[in-house]
C-alpha cells in the first residue's frame, strides 16, 4: 500500500516537471504578452488566461476582469473567516441557536435576511470608485482602489515596490479564499465538512 502511495506521488510530481512544457504552452505565453507583466502573473502559472478572454490586449476589459477578481476575492476572504468562526460555535448575542453553513439560511429569521440584503446593497453602493459622481474625488489608482481621497493609512507614502507586493498578496489571498470557500460550501452540502474540520463543534 505504501509503495502504491509513493508511486502515485512521484507520478503526480512528474506532471509539474519543467520538461513537460510543450510548444503550445510557450505559444500561450507569447500571445498573452500584453498582460504578462501585470500584478498576479506569478510562477508557476505566470499570466493565466486559458480561455483567452484578454488575448486581444484590451486594457479596459482586463481592468474590468481584474476588478471583478479582486471583489470576489475580498468577499471570499470574509466568507472563509465567517464560515470558520460560526462553525467554531462563535455567535452574535441572540443567534446562538442558528447553525453554521447552509443550514443557517433556513434557520435565519426573515428580518435578518432583509438586514443582510440591505447591508450588502449599502456596501455595494459605497465601496466603489466614486470619482464619476464626486467632482472633488480623485480617480482610483488601480482597479479595486476605493479610497476616494478619504482613506489612506499611509499608502501614498510607500514605495511602488511595496505597493506592488501588497497588491499581489491581496490578489493571491483572494484567489486562495475563493477556492477555500468553494471547498467548504461543497463539503458542507455533501455533509462531510466535519472530516475537513474535525476539531470544530
Amino acid at each position: 500500500m505504501k509503495t502504491a502511495i509513493v508511486a502515485s506521488l512521484i507520478a503526480s510530481a512528474a506532471a509539474f516537471a519543467p520538461a513537460s512544457q510543450t510548444e503550445r504552452s510557450s505559444a500561450l505565453i507569447v500571445k498573452a504578452a500584453p498582460f504578462a507583466n501585470e500584478i498576479g502573473a506569478i510562477q508557476p502559472l505566470g499570466y493565466f488566461d486559458p480561455m483567452g478572454f484578454c488575448l486581444d490586449g484590451n486594457k479596459e476589459k482586463f481592468d474590468t476582469y481584474r476588478y471583478i477578481e479582486l471583489k470576489h476575492g475580498r468577499v471570499a476572504m470574509l466568507a472563509v473567516v465567517g464560515y470558520l468562526t460560526t462553525y467554531a460555535g462563535i455567535r452574535f448575542p441572540g443567534a446562538e441557536d442558528i447553525p453554521a453553513g447552509w443550514a443557517a439560511w433556513a434557520a435565519c429569521p426573515k428580518v435578518v435576511l432583509v438586514q443582510m440584503a440591505f447591508t450588502i446593497g449599502a456596501m455595494e453602493a459605497f465601496n466603489r470608485d466614486a470619482s464619476d459622481i464626486w467632482p472633488d474625488c480623485p480617480p482610483s489608482e488601480f482597479p479595486g482602489d476605493f479610497r476616494n481621497g478619504h482613506i489612506d493609512f499611509g499608502w501614498d507614502k510607500q514605495t511602488d515596490a511595496w505597493k506592488t507586493n501588497k497588491r499581489t498578496i491581496e490578489l493571491n489571498n483572494g484567489r486562495a479564499a475563493q477556492m477555500g470557500i468553494f471547498g467548504l460550501m461543497l463539503h458542507d452540502a455533501m455533509g462531510n465538512v466535519n472530516e475537513l474540520l474535525p476539531l470544530a463543534k
